[in-house]
C-alpha cells in the first residue's frame, strides 16, 4: 500500500491591534445514527413525516414506559468508532441529564457522560494543498435527540414537534487539535465522508442529521506548543462554545468572527467569559446564549431503567471484519494501483458512489489513469453543469469504459471521443456501434494519410519553404490534413508523415 505522508498545516494567525494571535478549536459533532427506529423505542426516524406522528409512548415520556435499547444503534456506534480507529469500550453505561425544555417531554435526556461506548481515536484531515493534520478523537457517546420547537407558525403560540425526540445521536468529541476555520470545516467534512462510507450517518446537514458545536479560544504564538507538551489547558485562552452549526460555510465564518471578538476583548484588557453562544448568519456575528458558570446543574446520575451496556469482543471483531474499505485506504490504493495524483484520487474517493463508478470504468477500460481523466473532467464536469449526481448519470460505466477503450485502440481521437461522449450522454447507445454507424472511426491507413499530405504539400510550395526554414510551421500542414480528413486522421501518424515529407 502506498505510504501517504503530509506536512502539517500552519495554524491560522490573526493580527490584532497589539499582536498576533493563534486559534485553538475543538468540535463536538452530533451525528444522527442511520437507523429506521429510535434509540429506545420502535418509533420511525423518517424525516419529513407529519408532526408528532413518529412518537412512541417512551418518547413522549408517558408514565411507566420503559426504554429498550436498539441493538442496531449500538452496532452503528461501534462501526463508527472502528472507522475512526478508536478504542471500543466493552462496558458503557447510560446517564440521565436532567433539564426542562418543552421539546424534551421526559424532563431528561438519556446520554453517556461517564462511561461512553467509544474511547480515543483519530482522523486524518487533509487540506487539499499537500498538508494534513491528525485530529484526536476523545470519545463517542450515544444519546437521545430532543424534539423541535417551532415559533414562526403563530404570533402568540409556539408549537412542539416530537418526531426527533429519542432519535439516536452519536456525539463525536475531538481534542482541541484544530488550528483554523478551514481545518474545522475539513474535519467535519472528513467525518461525514467516513460515516457515509460506513453507512452510519447520511451526513445531511440541511436536515439537521449532522450538527456541530464549535469550541473556540485564542492563544499567543508558542502557547499551544506548551499546552501540547504538558496537556495543561492553562496555556490556552478561555473557550466559548458556538452551538448547533449545520453548515460548513457558517462554521468557518462563526470561528473567524468569534476569534476576532475574543481578541478585541483581551487586547482591551478584558477577560473572555466561558459561555455558550449562537451564530447569526444574517448579521455575521455570535451572540451570548448562556453562561457556562451559570448553566444548570444537570444532576447526572445512572439511568435506573437501563442496565450497564456490556458487549463482547467477538461481536466487535465481527463488525470490524465487515467494515468497508475506508476513504484513506481507498485513496492510497487508487494512487498505487492506477498511478493517480493525490488530487484525482481525492476527487474519486469523495464518496462511495463516485469511487464505485470510477472502479467500474477502470476495470472495463483497462486503463485507470485515462479512465480517471474522463470520469473527472468530462463526466463530472457535464453532470455539474446539468446539476445531476453520479446516480443520475445518463452515461453508464460500461459506456464510458467503451469510449476509453476506443481511444486506447486508436479507433478514435481525443476530439472525436468528446463528440462521441456527447452523443452517448444525450442520446444513449453503444459507443462502438455509434462509431461504426456514423463513420467516426479514425483514419489509421498511412497510405490515405500520406496521399492527403502529398496533395497539400504540392498545392502549397511557398508554405513548404517557410516550414523548412521554421519547423514550427509544420503544424499548419497537420491542421490542413486534419481538416481534409474531417478530423478523422490519426494525429500521431499525420505528424510523423508531415515531418518526413518536409525533411524536418
Amino acid at each position: 500500500m502506498l505510504d501517504l505522508t503530509y506536512d502539517t498545516p500552519k495554524p491560522k494567525v490573526i493580527s490584532g491591534a497589539k499582536q498576533d494571535w493563534e486559534l485553538v478549536i475543538g468540535l463536538e459533532v452530533h451525528a444522527q445514527v442511520a437507523s429506521n427506529a429510535k434509540l429506545f423505542s420502535g418509533a420511525s426516524t423518517r424525516f419529513g413525516a407529519e408532526p408528532n406522528s413518529n412518537v412512541a409512548f417512551v418518547d413522549a415520556g408517558m408514565p411507566g414506559m420503559l426504554p429498550v435499547i436498539n441493538e442496531f444503534c449500538v452496532e452503528q456506534a461501534v462501526r463508527t468508532g472502528l472507522g475512526l480507529k478508536a478504542v471500543i469500550n466493552l462496558k458503557s453505561a447510560f446517564d440521565r441529564k436532567n433539564y426542562f425544555y418543552p421539546d424534551l417531554p421526559q424532563g431528561y435526556q438519556i446520554s453517556q457522560l461517564y462511561h461512553p461506548i467509544v474511547g480515543e481515536g483519530e482522523v486524518l484531515v487533509e487540506m487539499g494543498d499537500g498538508t494534513a493534520r491528525t485530529v484526536r478523537i476523545e470519545r463517542i457517546h450515544m444519546e437521545q435527540d430532543a424534539g423541535k420547537s417551532i415559533h414562526d407558525m403563530d404570533p402568540a403560540m409556539s408549537f412542539v414537534d416530537l418526531n426527533r425526540t429519542g432519535v439516536c445521536l452519536m456525539e463525536i468529541v475531538s481534542r482541541p487539535d484544530i488550528r483554523g476555520p478551514e481545518e474545522a470545516a475539513a474535519y467535519v467534512s472528513k467525518l461525514r465522508q467516513i460515516m457515509r462510507y460506513l453507512g452510519t450517518c447520511d451526513g445531511n446537514m440541511q436536515n439537521g442529521n449532522l450538527r456541530a458545536d464549535v469550541n473556540v479560544s485564542i492563544c499567543q504564538p508558542g502557547a499551544y506548543e506548551r499546552y501540547q507538551d504538558s496537556q495543561d489547558f492553562s496555556h490556552l485562552g478561555t473557550r466559548c462554545e458556538i452551538k448547533n452549526m449545520n453548515s460548513l460555510r457558517f462554521i468557518q465564518a462563526a470561528i473567524e468572527h468569534e476569534a476576532r471578538r475574543q481578541i478585541a476583548i483581551v487586547e482591551a484588557g478584558g477577560t473572555v467569559d466561558q459561555e455558550t453562544r449562537l451564530y447569526d448568519p444574517d448579521k455575521g456575528e455570535t451572540r451570548s446564549m448562556r453562561s457556562k458558570e451559570e448553566a444548570h446543574d444537570y444532576r447526572y446520575f445512572p439511568d435506573p431503567d437501563l442496565l450497564p451496556l456490556e458487549i463482547e469482543q467477538a461481536w466487535i471483531d465481527d463488525i470490524a471484519a465487515r467494515l468497508p474499505e475506508l476513504p484513506d485506504a481507498k485513496k492510497a490504493r487508487f494512487m498505487a494501483d492506477f498511478g493517480l495524483s493525490d488530487y484525482d484520487a481525492s476527487v474519486l474517493t469523495a464518496d462511495t458512489a463516485n469511487a464505485a463508478y470510477f472502479e467500474s470504468v477502470a476495470a472495463g477500460a483497462g486503463d485507470g489513469k485515462l479512465a480517471a481523466n474522463w470520469v473527472i473532467n468530462e463526466l463530472f464536469g457535464r453532470l455539474k453543469k446539468d446539476e445531476r449526481g453520479i446516480a443520475e448519470s445518463p452515461v453508464s460505466p460500461a459506456q464510458l469504459a467503451a469510449i476509453v477503450r476506443l481511444i486506447k485502440k486508436g479507433d478514435i481521437s481525443g476530439k472525436i471521443a468528446k463528440d462521441l461522449f456527447e452523443i452517448t450522454y444525450t442520446e444513449g447507445g453503444d459507443p462502438e456501434e455509434i462509431v461504426e454507424a456514423r463513420g467516426m472511426k479514425q483514419v489509421t491507413d498511412t497510405g490515405a494519410i500520406e496521399a492527403a499530405v502529398d496533395e497539400i504539400i504540392a498545392a502549397n510550395p511557398a508554405q513548404v519553404e517557410k516550414a523548412r526554414q521554421n519547423p514550427k510551421l509544420a503544424g499548419w500542414f497537420v491542421g490542413q490534413v486534419m481538416k481534409a480528413t474531417g478530423g478523422k486522421a490519426n494525429p500521431k501518424a499525420v505528424n510523423e508523415i508531415v515531418a518526413r515529407k518536409l525533411a524536418l
